[in-house]
């Protein structure tokens, strides 16, 4: 029987530092919720570059996932010079221009508002309502 997690799987990585949350009920991959949560801890500046990231063991362990999963966060998150990897001595994280993050992170914005506009046009919702929406929220803060 799969083993199920939940909000009350919530666990702490790297000294109370970073949490990672990996759950089945999001749509995303569980290696894509990791590396998600690894970049956003680099962008939020909670992750420091040089700083050391747990072993690949040590988050297999503490997550409850496979270690194929969390290899496959590792390689991803350094194919894409977030992360890089000492022979012997572990990975670190790497130092990301903050313009670099920038941009891609935008660029994941204008994809998922892509989705948003299309679904929007099955209920008869325009962009201008969208960005109605988006302004109001604006306004609550």
């Amino acid at each position: 029987m799969p083993r199920i997690l939940c909000i009350f799987d919530i666990l702490t990585i790297m000294k109370d530092k970073m949490f990672i949350v990996v759950s089945p009920l999001n749509p995303d991959p569980m290696y894509k919720q990791v590396t998600d949560q690894i970049k956003d801890a680099i962008a939020g500046g909670i992750l420091k570059p040089e700083e050391k990231l747990p072993s690949i063991r040590e988050m297999t362990r503490e997550l409850g996932i496979s270690e194929i999963t969390i290899k496959r966060a590792y390689g991803d998150l350094e194919q894409e010079g977030y992360i890089f990897t000492r022979s012997g001595l572990g990975s670190f994280v790497a130092d990301v221009s903050k313009e670099k993050m920038r941009s891609e992170k935008l660029s994941e914005i204008r994809q998922e508002l892509i989705k948003i506009l299309k679904s929007g046009e099955k209920f008869d919702i325009s962009a201008d309502d969208i960005i109605e929406a988006i302004q109001e929220k604006g306004v609550e803060k």
